[in-house]
């Protein structure tokens, strides 16, 4: 199959390269998400079909910024030419409908001049001849006045010839496609034409992840290929990521291996754990936190796999209350960690082997030796 029917058609979307990015991971077509008209590229193939973490998520704005930028900076000779055509075009006296309408002006004035001669060779006597073929010579002159009027008209719209100024300002903007590429009055007309552009000249884009740099190898559709590095400072709302401190970072390992996103979000509102950008969490934005640093999301069995259990659970194993097992906690009877205030307590099962509450209950529960115990029957 060629690389033009294996590239999928242009979709509509902020973003300019859905179906030309291709991961350098894993060989798969990378997928765009949107958060209302702001995406990203993401390839998810993996995790859909083995489970695995997902390869690579890139904002959408970067990428696309830096490889129309090497685009235009490929075709920027081709825009001058481009120019260069325009004025000429502009500047035909004869356009293209006019030539096509003069053509058939010829033609009907031909099959008038033919009804003429038609009308002139018929005896007059036959009358009935002479009124078919005078009615023929009609419509035929009609039709040659009918095409000289549209012709008049082509010729009345005609746009005057450029001025030298026009002339000049025409040969600068083909000199930089960037800037008509970039102007503000575009609309999506404009995006359209920008992604057809793209696709015209690429025929497919590898994408590569190693830390905060994206490696892009561009292959162009004559086969030459271009590298590029791609830094990702920017965000999908185009601004500079904030500062995330490493502890945050940690802490959000920490509690993905614990709960749900859900349940996150109301723990770092609950200790005010603000975002980079001092808002407040959400499910939504703790799931785009953990994607953008690669973070696996929680699993019910991940509990279980690791030999660990809750602070409910461990006082039922033990046989007391869940305040008497907090306060086992704290005094260092029941081994046992907590990430954060208000995280749950994470318990090794193997820590409450021969624990009992007989045996809790044999001893106080303070290091006082006076301390003694009521035996109550």
């Amino acid at each position: 199959m060629s690389n033009a029917l294996a590239r999928v058609a242009a979709r509509e979307g902020e973003l300019l390269l859905p179906g030309l990015l291709r991961c350098g991971h894993c060989g798969r077509k990378l997928h765009v998400h949107y958060s209302g008209k702001l995406g990203r590229y993401h390839c998810s193939g993996a995790r859909l079909n083995h489970g695995t973490e997902r390869c690579i998520s890139v904002s959408g704005l970067s990428i696309d910024a830096a490889i129309a930028h090497e685009v235009l900076r490929v075709l920027k000779p081709l825009g001058i030419d481009a120019a260069v055509k325009a004025i000429e075009t502009q500047s035909s006296e004869v356009t293209a409908g006019e030539r096509q309408q003069r053509l058939s002006l010829q033609q009907a004035r031909y099959e008038a001049a033919h009804a003429r001669r038609q009308y002139d060779a018929v005896d007059p006597a036959n009358r009935l001849v002479a009124g078919e073929l005078e009615r023929r010579w009609n419509e035929a002159l009609q039709a040659v006045a009918s095409i000289e009027t549209e012709i008049a008209a082509m010729v009345a719209r005609r746009p005057p010839p450029l001025r030298e100024q026009e002339r000049e300002q025409l040969m600068a903007l083909g000199a930089d496609l960037e800037r008509a590429w970039l102007h503000p009055a575009a609309t999506a007309a404009t995006a359209a034409t920008c992604k057809r552009i793209l696709r015209t000249a690429l025929s497919e884009v590898i994408v590569r992840r190693d830390g905060a740099i994206i490696h892009a190898v561009l292959h162009w559709q004559g086969g030459n290929h271009t590298e590029l590095e791609v830094k990702q400072r920017l965000n999908a709302a185009g601004r500079h990521n904030p500062r995330i401190p490493d502890d945050a970072i940690a802490l959000m390992h920490e509690l993905a291996r614990l709960m749900p996103d859900r349940q996150i979000a109301l723990l770092l509102n609950r200790i005010k754990v603000a975002t980079g950008n001092g808002n407040a969490w959400s499910q939504g934005r703790v799931r785009g936190f953990r994607n953008h640093h690669e973070i696996a999301c929680f699993r019910e069995e991940e509990w279980s796999e690791r030999g660990e259990i809750t602070l409910n659970e461990a006082a039922e194993i033990v046989g007391v209350c869940n305040m008497t097992a907090l306060r086992m906690l704290r005094c260092g009877t029941i081994t046992g960690r907590q990430v954060c205030p208000g995280a749950p307590w994470v318990i090794k099962t193997a820590d409450l082997a021969g624990l009992s509450r007989r045996k809790l209950l044999a001893a106080p529960l303070t290091s006082n030796p006076d301390q003694q115990v009521f035996g109550f029957q």
